[in-house]
């Protein structure tokens, strides 16, 4: 036979799922349902390999269960609001709508080149009027609830981007996408309650038993649960108090100070008459806002010349301070300082010469000399220096000192969260209006639902700084829906992680002109398995899971969890090349000349630098429409699915990449010989010295077992390897009674095993095997029980004890005849030498050991 023909048989089975509908999921199916889902794409303009490697592995979950019965959901669509196109239009002059929608025809095109099963009819990109439509439907029932609302609030501004930023879009202090220092702002923002569901988001994250561990400890910190008190600190010669929380209590008696963040009321009163406090403020602000930097920046501070008494001792009197390390985000936005017990306190109260009092000794030292010096002490001990504290255990105290404080009326035990509500409000203009009027004599005003969708003006131009609806000239004027006065719309778009926080909701009923269908959304949800990416376990998961409860507020679907399932893939990486000016280099101008490598345009010396994440900035990357051309879309979806295992970093490499071309190209003579040997009449073309019929069924049925556990265990390169050994297997044919039917068998399971991986190939030779139905459409092999049955066991053979070897026997063999196969090893003997046997002890089918005098 000639070799398999990639392109051809690659483009005819494409065309054939599409003519015959075979991925289109049914909303009204009597089977099982299963929803296989993974994180959508950005329409960047072309697809990348960790988009092949993302969406390859959940094909093989959804060709699997197809196969299985099920009746899958596997979609598609496009998270196509957000900065990058509208940099793309100012950039190339033109409309973000158009270089959207072009770059989603170029990327659907590519996909489909690649084979995955997916259901087309269901895809949207996250900008068609008529799902941001439904969003702002969404979102109005969100406001009336509660769970939506506005307010003047300090935010994270982006500088670079011009738009605010949620906590979360924060990392390191900087721009999550920009990487711009985040400063502070006070604006009128929108925000959405997550931390209504604060407790039930982490209390919940403990039935989640198919999601990474590592994933949800990261929410489980993020969420940030903290048992402790609020303790109400007085003012000298003022009414007013300073209220503080803390997780520490028991330490109160070893405070030397309050802090209190530069927008805390305190600090903003006493700078209105104090021009150094407020540059100081300013100062602050320009820090940002992540704990890294706030961990890493020198601790300053300002003494306002207040003072408060301690609660617990009225005559003991603490500084007041405006600090840059303390937000008023987090917790009351005052804290008092216990430099012994905390860094970050000691480093101050050293700077600002304040005392430092020991009130925790450690296990072994005396309390009268244990002193800290340049390092605090965080670790366990007993309270001392702290009155009707003295003597106690840590957690002892904290529940002494919290009682203590509710019986003066001084205090209260608290539970607080690190979480903060969603500040959901953009200054951009590519993302979904805010259906929102704002009327000089009704305030705000919802836009009515028969109004939606608030459609993007096509007219836009940004050729001033800031937010383009914001200087429009006819958008945003409009008239009250409650007085008919002239109004104004709200002309901020929400954060582009609203649209991906319910995509998957719509995917269940598409069409539905309200919202959602909540028949079908409960029928399809929670998704069964979700794939992505680990950096979205703060972002994206965790506002998927916040909304999902909203939608339940609403009414909109019976469950509080997105996503039963959770598996995060590892990267695609490959080597990075740079010429000696620094510049980066991609791979496809690289070539080997001897020793060294060129730069094929320019014929300059290239160095080679170490394998990193495929990056267009670094240029290490590979065009998989090209790939394709080359290989075809099966070799590519082998090797991206063989050679590491899912979870982690795959490194690409051309000799990987080729045998998995190879191994393409070996299945297809593998079958085609098959095939044409299982067509003929004559015996004599069966190899005499192939395996036994029984040894061809044990291993094609364990091969069956193993690979079903894989796939459902996602490790989906150990399914490969069992592939592989079948394959081996097959290179001989069989003898035996039967022989023919055996090896039919055998072969039918190898292409229905590959169907997941090679969609294309199997689909091929399942028909050139005979066969009427397609392959997509048929059930996965099933397994004879009896051929996992082994016909020896392993059994262990010690002396003394202590291992020597193993020996392989008959299950159930005699006790003499595993005495004497035991005693025939050589350690054992050696290990024996010339003493007596005491006694032999024999644990049928596991071990034997031996027992020397």
């Amino acid at each position: 036979m000639a070799r398999f023909n990639a392109k051809l048989i690659e483009e005819k089975w494409q065309k054939t799922w599409e003519v015959n509908k075979t991925f289109e999921a049914k909303n009204d199916s009597d089977k099982e349902k299963y929803y296989v889902l993974e994180m959508f794409p950005y329409p960047s303009g072309r697809i990348h390999m960790g988009h092949v490697r993302n969406y390859a592995l959940g094909d093989v979950v959804a060709r699997y269960k197809k196969a299985r019965g099920f009746n899958v959901l596997h979609p598609m669509g496009w998270d196509a609001f957000g900065l990058p196109a509208e940099n793309a239009a100012i950039e190339g002059n033109t409309h973000p709508s158009k270089w959207t929608y072009e770059n989603i025809n170029i990327m659907r095109a590519q996909m489909k080149q690649v084979g995955f099963a997916l259901d087309w009819t269901r895809e949207f990109a996250t900008c068609d009027p008529e799902y941001y439509g439904r969003e702002q439907a969404l979102f109005l029932d969100m406001l009336e609830v509660g769970l939506a609302y506005r307010k003047e609030a300090w935010v994270n501004w982006d500088p670079i981007d011009n738009s605010v930023l949620a906590n979360e879009q924060v990392i390191d202090g900087k721009g999550w996408r920009s990487g711009a220092i985040v400063e502070r702002r006070r604006l009128d923002h929108w925000f959405f309650r997550t931390t209504a569901f604060a407790e039930d988001l982490l209390e919940s994250l403990k039935g989640l038993d198919r999601w990474p561990e590592k994933v949800k400890l990261m929410q489980e910190n993020w969420i940030g649960r903290s048992e402790g008190a609020n303790i109400y600190f007085d003012i000298l010669d003022s009414d007013d108090r300073v209220e503080v929380f803390t997780t520490r209590p028991d330490t109160l008696f070893g405070a030397s100070f309050i802090a209190i963040a530069g927008d805390h009321p305190i600090a903003t009163k006493l700078a209105k008459k104090n021009s150094a406090l407020q540059r100081f403020i300013k100062d602050c602000r320009k820090i940002g806002t992540g704990e890294a930097a706030l961990e890493t920046a020198e601790k300053i501070g300002f003494n306002t010349g207040l003072k408060v008494r301690l609660p617990v001792n009225k005559n003991y009197k603490l500084p007041i301070y405006v600090a840059n390390f303390v937000l008023m985000d987090y917790g009351t936005g005052a804290i008092f300082g216990c430099p012994s017990h905390d860094q970050r306190d000691l480093d101050f109260a050293r700077k600002y010469n304040l005392s430092v009092k020991t009130v925790v000794i450690p296990e072994g030292e005396d309390k009268n000399s244990f002193q800290v010096k340049d390092k605090a002490y965080t670790g366990p001990g007993k309270l001392a220096h702290s009155d009707f504290l003295n003597g106690l255990e840590i957690s002892e105290a904290k529940k002494q000192m919290i009682s203590r404080l509710e019986t003066l009326g001084v205090g209260k035990k608290t539970i607080t969260y690190r979480l903060r509500d969603w500040g959901i409000s953009r200054q951009r203009y590519w993302g979904t209006p805010i259906p929102v009027i704002h009327c000089k004599s009704c305030g705000l005003q919802p836009v009515p639902k028969k109004d939606l969708p608030v459609k993007l003006p096509q007219d836009v131009k940004f050729d001033k700084p800031g937010n383009p609806l914001d200087h429009h000239p006819t958008w945003k004027y409009t008239d009250c829906p409650k007085c008919k006065k002239p109004s104004t719309r709200e002309t901020d778009t929400f954060d582009t992680f609203v649209n991906s926080s319910w995509y998957f909701a719509r995917y269940t009923c598409p069409q539905a002109e309200e919202g959602l269908d909540q028949k079908a959304v409960n029928y399809w949800l929670p998704v069964d398995q979700y794939i992505g990416g680990i950096e979205h376990a703060i972002l994206h998961l965790l506002y998927s899971r916040y909304f999902s409860r909203a939608l339940n507020e609403i009414g909109l679907t019976d469950h509080t969890e997105p996503f039963n399932g959770l598996f995060t893939q590892g990267m695609v990486n490959h080597k990075t090349y740079a010429n000696e000016k620094g510049q980066w280099l991609f791979p496809a101008d690289i070539k080997n000349e001897g020793e060294k490598l060129i730069h094929i345009p320019t014929g300059e010396k290239v160095i080679e630098g170490r394998y990193e994440k495929m990056s267009k900035s670094k240029k290490n990357v590979v065009d998989p429409e090209d790939i394709i051309e080359q290989y075809g879309a099966d070799a590519v979806r082998w090797f991206v699915l063989s050679d590491s295992p899912p979870a982690r970093d795959l490194l690409w490499t051309d000799n990987g990449l080729e045998g998995a071309w190879r191994f393409t190209q070996r299945v297809w003579r593998i079958a085609t010989e098959a095939i044409n040997a299982l067509n003929c009449n004559d015996d004599q073309v069966i190899d005499k010295k192939g395996l036994l019929t029984t040894d061809l069924q044990k291993i094609t049925h364990k091969t069956i077992a193993g690979v079903s556990a894989d796939i459902e265990g996602f490790h989906i390169n150990k399914a490969v390897a069992r592939i592989y050994e079948l394959a081996n297997a097959l290179n001989i044919p069989p003898h035996g009674d039967n022989k023919k039917e055996v090896w039919r068998e055998s072969i039918e399971t190898l292409v229905l095993l590959i169907g997941p991986m090679m969609p294309h190939l199997a689909e091929e030779l399942w028909e050139l095997l005979g066969h009427d139905t397609i392959l997509a459409d048929s059930p996965w092999p099933q397994v004879n029980e009896a051929y996992l049955i082994s016909d020896k066991v392993t059994i262990a053979v010690q002396v003394m004890g202590k291992m020597r070897g193993t020996i392989e026997l008959p299950p159930e063999s005699d006790n003499k005849t595993v005495e004497d196969e035991a005693l025939n090893l050589s350690p054992v003997r050696s290990a024996i030498g010339g003493k007596a046997i005491k006694k032999i002890i024999v644990v049928p089918n596991k071990i034997i050991n031996i027992v020397i005098g």
